[in-house]
């Protein structure tokens, strides 16, 4: 399998409670490399586009005011299987379904309050990817630490 992209956005609630760092590290430690990121504020627009397929549902109007309600930090991330890699260190859902060792587990008790979106498949990640970043603010590189993360056999 060859490298993925993934989308995530660090939420409002991560910002607040200045948990990005602690858990941007954990993507890092698994071998995540960070090929995009920025700090910003997600507009009404912004935020429309990328809930779309949640328009009509009761709790639209709450994800909208949610992630634009404060700033938020949104990278891309680039790993083999790196969509599956990444919803796995965040675990389920809803922190207090979600089990010790992930993100949500050991950072959250809501529902609402989940702390960072991760996109759930490849074609998501590429939709979502698009949205929050132009091509040329992705870099691809090599870390030189990547051949002791990979092994070629990985990425096939």
């Amino acid at each position: 399998m060859s490298d993925e992209r993934t989308l995530i956005i660090f939420k409002p609630d991560s910002v607040e409670r200045r948990l990005v760092g602690r858990i941007l590290s954990r993507f890092e430690d698994k071998g995540l490399k960070i090929v995009g990121m920025k700090f910003m504020k997600v507009t009404e627009e912004l935020a429309a586009k990328h809930y779309a397929e949640h328009v009509g549902k009761f709790f639209y109007p709450r994800l909208v005011s949610f992630i634009t309600s404060a700033p938020v930090v949104v990278a891309c991330l680039e790993a083999p299987r790196c969509v599956e890699v990444t919803r796995s260190i965040l675990g389920k859902t809803y922190g207090f379904e979600a089990d010790a060792g992930t993100v949500r587990g050991d950072f959250s008790l809501s529902r609402s309050f989940n702390l960072v979106h991760a996109s759930d498949s490849v074609e998501s990640a590429n939709r979502e990817i698009a949205l929050y970043f132009k091509d040329e603010e992705l870099i691809s590189w090599t870390p030189i630490l990547e051949r002791w993360s990979f092994h070629e056999d990985d990425k096939k």
